[in-house]
Order: C-alpha cells, then sequence, then structure tokens
C-alpha cells in the first residue's frame, strides 16, 4: 500500500496541476487568451459619469493580436467576462487575417466610471463542429432600435440590433473608412430609413442619436439628418462647419447656439441625445451645446443626408432612450483609433496544462514530426509501459500485504500452545480460549499470509492421518514415513505460493527486454523514411533531416521510459519474493520440527488434544 501510495503521489500533482490551470481558464478547448482592459481611471482616459453595460468596439491588428493563433475566419474567437465564466455576447464587423486587422463589438457589462474593467479574448480551437459565437442582436440592449455598420458593399443599410430596420436605398460603401467600412453621400445621394415601431418618437420621448461624420465640403447650410412629419421638423445639420439641432413646430424654430466649426477631411463623433426638456449635442464625447426643448412626436421616415450634405458617415446608431455622457464619452473615445489608452491589451497568454505543454515547444515539433510507424511503435510502448505499471503497483501492494501477514503470523505462531491447530479456528473466541494472543483485526491480517495458507495445510495433513491412526486403534503418534508424507505436501503448498508470487512478474521481464529493442525498431526505420524522403526530395539541409530524426529517437526514448522504470521495479519486487519465499521455508522446517517433537513416534505420552480430534 506504501509503494501504491508513493507511485499515484507525482501521478496526482501532475493531475491537480492541470485542474488548478483548468480553474483559472474558461474552456481547456481555447489554447490562447488576452485581457483586455477598459480603464476610465486617470492613467487611461478619467470619464466621472455613469457608464453602466455598453457595446465596446474592439480593434485587433497584428500589433496586439496574433492572427495565426486563430481560425482564418476569427469563428474561434469568444469574449469572456473578469470571471472567466460568463460568455459575452459579440459579433463581427471585419476580420481579415491575411492583412492582420479586425473590428468585433462586444457588449460588456457594467462598465463603471473610474474604474478598471476587464474581461478576456479567447482564440485557438480548430475544431470543425464548433459552433459560431457571433450574437449581433445580444451585443445591444433592448433600448437600441437601430445600429449601421454600413458593411454591405452598395447594397442597403442593414440593421444590426435585429429590430428590422433596413434602409430603402443604399449609398457608395467607403472601403477602408473610419471603422471597416462606411458609405459617402452627397446632396443627390439620401438613405431614407421607413417608420417603424420601433423608431416611433412620441412628445419629449428620450432618444439618443450618434455616428462618425466627416464632411468633404463646408457649405452654408448641410442636413446630415432629418426626419419631418407635416409641419414638424428635426434637423442635425452643418453651418458653415458649425453643428446644430434645429426643431421647428408650426414655423418656430428652435436652433442649438453657436460653437466652433469643424474642418473637411477629418473623422468627428457627433452625438445627439434627448431627454425631457433638454437637447444635447456632443461633440468627440464631450457636450458642446444644448437647446431647452423637447423632441417633438414624430413617425416619419428618416432621412441620412440631404440637403447640400457632401462627406461620409460610419457607425450609425439610435437608441430609444437618453445615454449619459460617460456612455456618450466612452463610445466615442473607444471607436477612435487613437483612444488606446482607454483600450489596452494584456500580454497572450497560453494553456498550461499537461496535454498543451505536449503540443508545444521542442516536444511539440517532435510530435508533429512522428511518422505513422512511429506513432504504431510509440502507441504499443505506451500499452506495455500501462502494464507494467500495473504489475507493479498491484503486485507491491499484495507483497505488502503478505509480509504484513507473514510477520503477525511468525509472531503469532511463537507463543502459541503445543496445539499446532490452534490458529486454524475461524472462531476468534475459541482461539483466545486456547491460547492465543490475538485480536480480531490481526486475525483478519494473518489469514491473507502465505505461510498461513502453508499452515493450513500441515494442519489438515495431520488431522487426516491422527484420525486414520485413530479408527485403526493405533497408537496417537506419527510415524517417520507420515512426517515425511506431510513435508512433502507442505512443499507441495510452497511451490504453489510461490508460482502464486511470481505470477505476472514476466510481464516486467518482458518490458525491460522488449522495450528498448521496440524502441530501436522505431527509430532506425523513422531515419530511413527521413532519409529517402529527403534522397527523393533532392534538397539536403539541417531543417529537413532534424525534425525527421528527432522524431525517428523519440521512438529509442520512449522504449528506454518503459525499461528502465520496469528495471528498478522487477529487482524491488524479486527481493521482496525472495523474503516472502524464504519465511515459508524457515516455517515448514519449524512446523515440521515441532510436529516431530509433539507427535513423534519416540514422545508417544504427548497425545493429540481433544480438540484436534474433534476439528
Amino acid at each position: 500500500m506504501r509503494l501504491k501510495r508513493g507511485l499515484l503521489a507525482p501521478i496526482m500533482m501532475l493531475l491537480l496541476s492541470g485542474v488548478a490551470q483548468a480553474s483559472n481558464w474558461w474552456n481547456d478547448d481555447w489554447s490562447s487568451r488576452k485581457k483586455i482592459t477598459i480603464d476610465t481611471t486617470a492613467t487611461g482616459v478619467a470619464i466621472a459619469d455613469s457608464i453602466g453595460t455598453t457595446p465596446v468596439l474592439v480593434r485587433l491588428h497584428a500589433g496586439n493580436f496574433q492572427f495565426a493563433a486563430a481560425r482564418e475566419d476569427g469563428g474561434d474567437l469568444r469574449f469572456i467576462a473578469e470571471d472567466n465564466k460568463t460568455l459575452l455576447a459579440y459579433h463581427i464587423e471585419k476580420y481579415d487575417s491575411l492583412m492582420g486587422e479586425a473590428f468585433l463589438w462586444v457588449k460588456v457589462p457594467d462598465v463603471k466610471p473610474g474604474a478598471k474593467t476587464s474581461f478576456w479574448l479567447y482564440c485557438g480551437n480548430g475544431s470543425s463542429k464548433l459552433d459560431a459565437g457571433v450574437d449581433a442582436k445580444g451585443t445591444y440592449d433592448s433600448e437600441t432600435a437601430l445600429v449601421y455598420h454600413f458593411n454591405e458593399r452598395n447594397a442597403p443599410a442593414f440593421d444590426s440590433t435585429g429590430n428590422g430596420n433596413l434602409a430603402q436605398n443604399a449609398g457608395v460603401t467607403v472601403e477602408g473608412s473610419f471603422i471597416g467600412s462606411g458609405i459617402r453621400l452627397d446632396d443627390k445621394t439620401v438613405l431614407t430609413i421607413p417608420p417603424s415601431p420601433s423608431l416611433r418618437w412620441l412628445e419629449a420621448v428620450p432618444v439618443t442619436i450618434s455616428t462618425w461624420v466627416k464632411l468633404a465640403t463646408l457649405p452654408a447650410n448641410a442636413i446630415i439628418l432629418s426626419r419631418r412629419d407635416g409641419n414638424t421638423n428635426f434637423v442635425v445639420g452643418v453651418e458653415n462647419g458649425v453643428p446644430y439641432v434645429e426643431i421647428s413646430r408650426a414655423g418656430n424654430i428652435q436652433r442649438s447656439p453657436p460653437l466652433s466649426p469643424i474642418a473637411t477631411g477629418s473623422w468627428r463623433h457627433l452625438a445627439v441625445v434627448s431627454s425631457q426638456a433638454t437637447i444635447s449635442l456632443y461633440l468627440d464625447g464631450e457636450p458642446v451645446a444644448s437647446l431647452h426643448a423637447s423632441l417633438p412626436a414624430l413617425n416619419g421616415s428618416i432621412q441620412i443626408g440631404g440637403e447640400n450634405f457632401s462627406g461620409e458617415l460610419d457607425e450609425f446608431q439610435i437608441s430609444k432612450v437618453a445615454r449619459s455622457a460617460g456612455f456618450i464619452k466612452l463610445a466615442a473615445i473607444s471607436q477612435n483609433d487613437k483612444g488606446m489608452k482607454l483600450l489596452t491589451f494584456g500580454p497572450g497568454e497560453e494553456a498550461t496544462t499537461w496535454l498543451s505543454w505536449l503540443s508545444g515547444g521542442y516536444v511539440g515539433v517532435i510530435i508533429k514530426s512522428l511518422t505513422f510507424d512511429g506513432w504504431v511503435v510509440i502507441g504499443i510502448l505506451i500499452i506495455m509501459s500501462i502494464i507494467s505499471w500495473w504489475v507493479m503497483i498491484s503486485k507491491g501492494s499484495y507483497l505488502n500485504q503478505v509480509a504484513q501477514g507473514n510477520a503477525l503470523f511468525m509472531q503469532t505462531w511463537h507463543h502459541i500452545s503445543s496445539n499446532l491447530s490452534i490458529l486454524i479456528h475461524t472462531d476468534l473466541e475459541h482461539v483466545k480460549t486456547l491460547g492465543g494472543r490475538i485480536d480480531e483485526k490481526s486475525f483478519r491480517i494473518i489469514r491473507r499470509a502465505s505461510i498461513y495458507r502453508i499452515y493450513t495445510i500441515g494442519v489438515e495433513e495431520l488431522r487426516d492421518r491422527l484420525a486414520k491412526d485413530k479408527q485403526q486403534g493405533a497408537s496417537k503418534a506419527l510415524s517417520a514415513r507420515s512426517v515425511q508424507a506431510i513435508r512433502a505436501t507442505l512443499d507441495g503448498g510452497l511451490i504453489r505460493e510461490t508460482q502464486k508470487l511470481n505470477s505476472l512478474i514476466v510481464l516486467l521481464t518482458i518490458a525491460i527486454s522488449g522495450g528498448p529493442f521496440l524502441g530501436l525498431l522505431g527509430t532506425v526505420v523513422g531515419v530511413m523514411i527521413t532519409f529517402a524522403a529527403i534522397a527523393q526530395q533532392g534538397e539536403v539541409n539541417v531543417n529537413a533531416i532534424a525534425p525527421g530524426i528527432s522524431a525517428a529517437l523519440a521512438a529509442t526514448v520512449a522504449g528506454l521510459a518503459v525499461a528502465i522504470p520496469a528495471l528498478f521495479g522487477y529487482n524491488y519486487l524479486l527481493s521482496r519474493i525472495k523474503d516472502a519465499t524464504s519465511d515459508m521455508h524457515v516455517f515448514i522446517d519449524e512446523f515440521v520440527t515441532k510436529m516431530a517433537e509433539y507427535y513423534g513416534g519416540e514422545n508417544e505420552e504427548n497425545v493429540v488434544t481433544e480438540d484436534v480430534e474433534k476439528h
């Protein structure tokens, strides 16, 4: 039992190390991960206003992500919350592994101001049965009514929220826009969004509209967005480069106060937030103007672009809630390719379980270079190793039990009375009555001893011969011939017990002698195949030879790994078997001597007790 615990200890430590890693890893099927942190503290980008759950743009490029570690289409990407348990909804706007560029939108829950919020990006699952993890609709909350990424390639803009707010016509798609692709509009091209229940505005209803805009010209008045219903109008435009919000009810016009103009050719984040009695205008995440008015009730179509507008738009969104200033600022900065202080990427991490260790580094190179014949040889050696370890553990445990039982039996044997059959009783109380110094636990241990089994053989032979002599009216003494016959029977029991002790040991000798030869066979065949492949290609270099040779030598290493433990275990078990065999020889000599002493013909006054005759 001690041997068993000693062998299992390192195995358990190895397995527990894998379990510890697994507890800190979302799923072992994914081999790589990277931590992404949203830092709204002063060290990142200070945001003091509330934010909450928000979709965050994750820009991947060669500088912060290894595209070779993921699938070509990004289908194995998964975003997990910092607890390494919660799966975050996300969807892909663009993923180009060849160019090393990707834009992904991730729904990050409960982003707090003045704090750091982290989540994990996992990749590296090559399973062909892997389901797509994208969920565009789940990326946005129920208050988001419309999201246009403008990546439809000159087709009508598609609503990513799942509300079905599809544009009626298409603009000109611009590849390589601010975030992926965008749309180009002019005074002749207007994008029309038809009315829908999710876009219905009631009087003073909260609404948030945001988009990225790049002006090509600065006309006197350009319309970016408008919505008209009878004589009620809502307009977001630019006058001589100055953004504004305008509301018109029955000819009564209200416009936000002027601010600094914006330049042409640069992308700016523009947002309009309508609360119950105030409409605020945000530029690049900062509030720049406000209009003390409520949003009018409107249910007509929405026009994107219009009179005198010439430029590009990207990431157009409408929400049925007044987003907080922190929400707007986070969106403007995180979506900007210059907002690297807000969104930071940690170093890449690889799974470090024992299975992943086998697939990486030098070991990974050797495994990948193994040929079919090498795998066959190593597979056979693995089976041999499992069998040899099983033999060593089981046989070591059995020998421990035998040694413990033999020692306790001999200790008890030396204290028994002249009745040689006292220990053959199954009734413990009767054993104690006859003078045995033994408790119940010790009695169970003794009955598992190999000497005890030989002892029972001797006692049975002694009973039979004394019983026959009694029936024939002979003296209750044993003749020399009877003693020799009993001795022969004990020797037979000794041989059977020795065979039992040596059973399965031959498997260790097979592992010791056969393991290295099988490994050598695998190495020779692997080297032959490697050189044959080089000769066929007609090209000799170290990079072509080294992997094949190293993989071929792995078979020899595997053979030695089978033989060396088996050799040590064999020698250890053999010494234990010799000890047990010697104990049995000693006991047989003692038993025969004591039997001749008490029941021999020269000492006939020592007759057998009543117990022997009745048992």
